[in-house]
């Protein structure tokens, strides 16, 4: 091979126009309507070719189209205009600085494997990354200081086409970085920023690429540099690409290479979220920083990152949490070992449930909780499945103490509605409706919108949609080299007065995708109805590996054209955010259906119903929370079956019976004028209940409050004086791992107190409003009194005698017994329920310096042979 000089060529852009740079060097404009505006009028046909990616049109728009622009007074007004409106955007004052945490100010670096901020950056696969870019955009809306820290892919995802069979195909095509909107970071002296991130053997070296989203700074590892080993520039090929070789690759890069990235750019992070466990590895490299450049000892530094750590875990599916076998962990981390100061077994219970099983895989989301005092599901049903799923981390706490929580997941409302339903809020709700949090009661004045104003808005949205999947049919059968009748089928394809049914998402197969074909005469006749007729947009991609799920795809395409109703069955293929944003404001019924309790939130039945769509979905993830009677469905009860065919089967049957008997008649039940104002009342009820609740300014604001303010105040905290207080927490953590197993509970005594004395022994039935003295005698061995906290659990038993989620009460240290180490606890119980009733006295560890007593994992209860 020759040796090849390259160098860059850029647009000329004339004086007048100099700021069309500044505007699509920041990805604000992808949700400002009108500061995107002024890329489709620059050329609005070459604005559709090039992917709606700014950089790329202006390199592509010809000198000629440039000199006439800058000649245009009425384009030049509007470019003023997208100037000033982005300008005052990153200068005004925001959410974030309303809040008291000017002592504690963070600084915030949340790190993804993905972000999805538009189809003109394709480094994302589906909802993970959508989450991660709207999280980024709200970020900005609320004025964080945040960073996001990512991988920059060369080929990203892949996209996806069909064989004539139905079968999906993958085609990886190469990003060309310096056609989007991204620059590498540079040094004072014009040079990229280069990281070395220890490998086995060699280093590995990666720049870094700066992507700015609004007021945000998203930065991007790159390792595609001549300087690399060919397997070395390759790691950063692929998102999800390759085996675990290339897995733990991609996991070193982000999480110690992420980390390593901030440092060389001076940038000192006070909070650290991991968005799923991919990220893991930041922890351990946080670590080592502050055993290097602060002299402290592993346990130290843990317990000082570990108190500003956020985890958010998003999948309870096994196939989302990435592990790793023993050998795998020792090829890549045993140099690394010296930098932590703990040997190899150490480092692998990091990441073991079972720290006893020699033969347990290392677990990244096991890494990420053990080095998080923060830990969240994405819904209220995924926190209880969550705390379920990764008990086993305190073998001996209730489950719902289990210290995982949850901040239900939302989407980025500018983002994904639609320009009609935004200038519709504008004018009912005010013209600042989406400037910081939204609340409920903003939100009433929907119902002041005129029903046919709203009805001719979601009309629009839907022929606009259907335009967009036809040609997008069109250019795929071009591709398969169609004949002109297949191609006039693509043109010909949906009604825009049908009830259309929207089911878009990644095709595993806990999401059956193929639910709705379990009875193909009952679903032809409801699609098939001369009066009523119904139709169904699918779309999705499935991992390359997944051969089951590429299988419901194939399923999808060959009913279509096995009963003849292609017109009535659309699957479109290569899913990204712009076919999402048609379909998302476009169809009427949006369509979920996974096997409870496998969806940890859901967010694309979000995005339709901000845009007037009705949800129809199984009883999981977000759907708990987001569920009204008279604004959407509910398909079954959120049962378990044992036989999931069998579910299958029932649940398939439930979505008929909700088209047939409830979907299909509100949608065609007309007023005299021709409005369905009976769907129209429920598409207002969906929207004022759904669009202030489930939006990421909402989330991000959760986030903050409960997360990153205290977690940014207890890091401060702990890194004072010299870290005198993070070494003093960890000697004393230490002394209580050391001294635990001396703790015991005896001569537990329950005696009705003296005020109802009259009713006997505590053995006897008691009346609601009873109340019980209990006392304990707690042997605390060498642990001193302050360090515990005794407590009465009680609440209502299970039929095996176990408490099902009980409640805590305090007993006081009454005095010392008559034995050295020996204390009284003591305390009042009012039995305030009926039934069947149950206690136990435990003792916890208490620390002012940690925010939940079973982050230690310690916990010893009474036994009762004791009692």
């Amino acid at each position: 091979m020759p040796s090849v000089r390259s160098f860059m060529v850029l647009p000329k852009l004339p004086q007048e126009l100099k700021d069309l740079e500044f505007l699509a060097n920041n990805m604000y404009w992808s949700w400002n309507p009108e500061v995107k505006e002024i890329f489709k009028h620059v050329d609005s046909s070459a604005w559709e070719k090039c992917g709606h990616n700014p950089i790329k049109l202006l390199g592509s728009v010809s000198q000629h189209t440039l000199d006439k622009l800058s000649r245009n007074q009425s384009f030049i007004r509007e470019l003023g205009r997208a100037v000033d409106i982005t300008k005052t955007y990153l200068k005004s004052h925001t959410w974030f600085d309303t809040l008291d945490v000017k002592s504690a100010k963070p600084l915030i670096a949340y790190f993804s494997a993905e972000f999805g901020i538009h189809e003109c950056l394709p480094i994302y696969s589906g909802g993970l990354g959508i989450l991660a870019g709207d999280h980024l955009k709200s970020a900005s809306d609320l004025g964080l200081p945040l960073v996001g820290i990512g991988l920059m892919y060369q080929k990203g995802y892949f996209r996806q086409y069909l064989n004539l069979d139905g079968w999906q195909q993958e085609i990886y095509a190469e990003n060309d970085f310096y056609k989007m909107p991204a620059k590498t970071v540079k040094d004072e002296n014009g040079n990229d920023i280069m990281i070395d991130i220890p490998f086995p053997q060699r280093i590995v070296k990666a720049r870094i690429w700066q992507v700015n989203v609004g007021r945000i700074k998203l930065y991007l590892l790159d390792t595609n540099l001549p300087s690399n080993s060919n397997n070395d520039r390759v790691i950063t090929q692929n998102l999800y690409g390759g085996g675990l070789e290339t897995r733990i690759c991609q996991e070193i890069v982000l999480g110690i290479g992420g980390l390593k990235a901030l440092t060389a750019m001076g940038i000192e992070p006070t909070v650290c979220h991991m968005n799923e466990g991919h990220a893991a590895f930041m922890a351990l490299e946080r670590i080592r920083e502050l055993i290097k450049n602060k002299h402290m000892t592993f346990d130290e530094a843990l317990e000082t990152t570990k108190a500003s750590n956020t985890f958010t875990v998003h999948t309870p599916v096994k196939a989302g949490n990435d592990e790793f076998p023993r050998e795998m962990i020792q090829k890549y981390f045993a140099p690394y070992l010296n930098g932590l100061e703990i040997n190899f077994r150490q480092l692998l219970d990091m990441g073991r449930i079972n720290t006893a099983d020699n033969e347990e895989p290392f677990k990244m989301p096991v890494l990420a909780i053990k080095t998080s005092a923060y830990k969240n599901g994405v819904s209220k049903l995924h926190g209880e499945v969550s705390r379920k799923m990764w008990s086993g981390l305190w073998p001996r706490v209730p489950i719902n103490e289990v210290p995982i929580g949850s901040v239900t997941n939302g989407v980025h409302i500018m983002t994904w509605l639609s320009d009609e339903i935004n200038d519709l809020y504008n004018r009912y709700i005010g013209p600042n409706w989406s400037e910081n949090t939204c609340q409920p009661e903003d939100f009433e004045n929907i119902d002041q919108i005129p029903d046919e104003e709203l009805w001719r808005t979601h009309q629009r949205s839907k022929e606009q949609m259907i335009g967009f999947i036809r040609n997008r049919l069109t250019q795929q059968l071009l591709k398969r080299g169609s004949y002109h009748s297949e191609l006039n089928w693509a043109q010909e394809v949906l009604d825009p007065e049908a009830l259309t049914i929207g089911f878009a998402r990644r095709f595993a197969t806990y999401k059956r995708g193929n639910l709705l074909l379990k009875d193909p005469q009952r679903l032809i006749k409801i699609l098939t109805d001369s009066e009523r007729p119904v139709q169904i947009i699918f779309a999705g991609k499935a991992h390359p590996k997944d051969a089951e799920g590429k299988d419901l795809i194939r399923q999808i395409v060959r009913f279509a054209s096995q009963y003849n109703v292609k017109r009535k069955i659309v699957f479109i293929e290569d899913y990204d955010i712009d076919l999402a944003r048609y379909m998302v404001r476009g169809v009427d019924i949006w369509l979920n259906n996974p096997r409870p309790p496998m969806e940890a939130s859901g967010t694309s039945g979000m995005k339709a119903a901000f845009n007037g769509a009705l949800n129809m979905s199984t009883f999981d993830g977000w759907w708990c929370e987001g569920y009204q009677p008279q604004g959407g469905w509910v398909i079954g009860s959120g049962e378990s079956y044992d036989d999931t065919g069998y579910q299958d089967k029932v649940e398939s049957q439930a979505i008929y019976n909700l088209l047939e008997n409830e979907a299909v008649p509100l949608f065609y039940t007309r007023a005299t004028d021709g409005l369905p104002r009976a769907w129209i009342h429920r598409m207002k009820n969906s929207m004022k209940f759904i669009t202030p609740r489930f939006n990421t300014n909402r989330m991000v604001s959760e986030y903050t409050e409960k997360f990153y303010a205290p977690a940014a105040k207890k890091w401060r905290y702990l890194t004072a004086e010299s870290m005198a207080r993070a070494k003093a927490l960890a000697m004393w953590t230490a002394n209580m791992k050391s001294n635990w197993d001396k703790i015991t509970i005896k001569d537990v005594k329950v005696e009705p107190c003296r005020e109802n004395s009259d009713e006997g022994s505590c053995d006897a039935d008691l009346e609601v409003g009873s109340k019980l003295d209990v006392s304990a005698v707690v042997n605390l061995g060498q642990t001193n009194p302050d360090d515990v906290s005794v407590e009465l659990y009680y609440g209502s038993v299970d039929s095996w005698g176990n408490i099902l989620d009980g409640s805590s009460i305090e007993m006081g240290c009454i005095k010392p017994a008559e034995n050295n180490g020996h204390y009284l606890f003591g305390c009042q119980l009012t039995c305030d329920k009926s039934g069947r009733q149950g206690m136990a006295v435990r003792v916890l560890p208490k620390n002012e310096d940690i925010d939940n007593p079973h982050e230690l994992g310690l916990i010893s209860w009474e036994n009762p042979s004791q009692g």
